[in-house]
């Protein structure tokens, strides 16, 4: 919604400033197509030829979080620990049963109780593969920790390409549109025995070119690749509380401080508070009592 409403403005402002001040819309809209087909044309070419059609395909998909923002909500991390807890506890009462989750975590009755988490597959890939570190009796924790880092670090990579792909195409748009406005004088200067009016037109058009480059780059294609890497970065730190909550585990602590340690490295816009958390966790107590 936020992000409609700031397109909203920027034509509002934009456009609405352009025809207070005196401005006619005619010369714009006219030459709108074309300079669109260039300009726009030219940097959908120039994406295609610098990204594999899995990086396009990735990125398409991506550009509806620019409106949905990040996917783990503040209710997502109160389920994440308490599912961490429930499976950090069943380990250290019984290391065969909790061995029975993470071998087929679609078939669990614990991932099955938190199905937003359970249909995601690098949260659960994360989650299954450090606990079968722990049931492997790593003697360097450490060592768990850096392998954690090292893969969150390349996910976080990949993830991060649509939005270096669209700051590319905001980079370059300007050049574009400058290509865009040099063919129209090219055309302008083919007809230069025309009347002042006429040129007068035809050079304005080609300035179109010049204004939809620079208003496109930084007006909006700019703004969702900034928007974008954004709303990564926030849902990242859902996988890092994972590697937090896991890792402590590794050191032997006890489940309430391991679920501690995560609730205290959660964003605090997403942090459950600890009263909120207690009683979730007794819940789960009763629950498998």
């Amino acid at each position: 919604m936020v992000g409609l409403i700031g397109i909203v403005v920027i034509f509002a402002m934009v456009f609405g400033g352009y025809i207070l001040a005196g401005g006619k819309l005619g010369i714009i809209l006219k030459s709108l197509p074309f300079e669109m087909m260039m300009i726009g044309g030219a940097a959908i070419g120039a994406f295609l030829i610098s990204n594999e059609m899995s990086a396009v395909i990735h990125t398409l998909k991506d550009i509806g979080k620019v409106f949905k923002g990040p996917k783990w909500k503040h209710d997502d991390y109160r389920d994440l620990l308490c599912l961490l807890f429930s499976l950090i506890r069943l380990a250290k009462q019984n290391q065969v049963e909790v061995e029975r989750h993470i071998e087929a975590p679609n078939e669990s009755e614990l991932f099955s109780k938190y199905p937003k988490i359970q249909a995601d597959k690098e949260a659960i890939a994360i989650i299954c593969d450090t606990m079968r570190s722990a049931a492997m009796n790593y003697d360097d924790p450490h060592q768990v920790e850096e392998v954690l880092e090292k893969r969150m670090e390349a996910a976080l990579h990949h993830a991060m390409h649509s939005s270096h792909a669209l700051q590319t195409v905001a980079d370059g748009l300007p050049a574009l549109g400058i290509v865009a406005a040099v063919l129209g004088v090219i055309k302008t200067m083919g007809s230069i025995d025309q009347p002042p009016e006429v040129l007068g037109k035809m050079i304005g058009g080609a300035l179109v070119g010049t204004f939809l480059g620079v208003f496109l780059a930084y007006g909006l294609v700019g703004p969702f690749a900034a928007k974008l890497k954004t709303v990564i970065d926030e849902d990242a730190h859902f996988y890092q509380l994972i590697r937090e909550v896991l890792v402590a585990n590794l050191h032997n602590h006890a489940p309430a401080i391991c679920i501690e340690v995560g609730r205290q490295n959660t964003p605090a816009h997403m942090r459950p508070g600890f009263s909120d958390l207690e009683e979730a966790l007794k819940a789960l107590k009763q629950d498998a009592a």
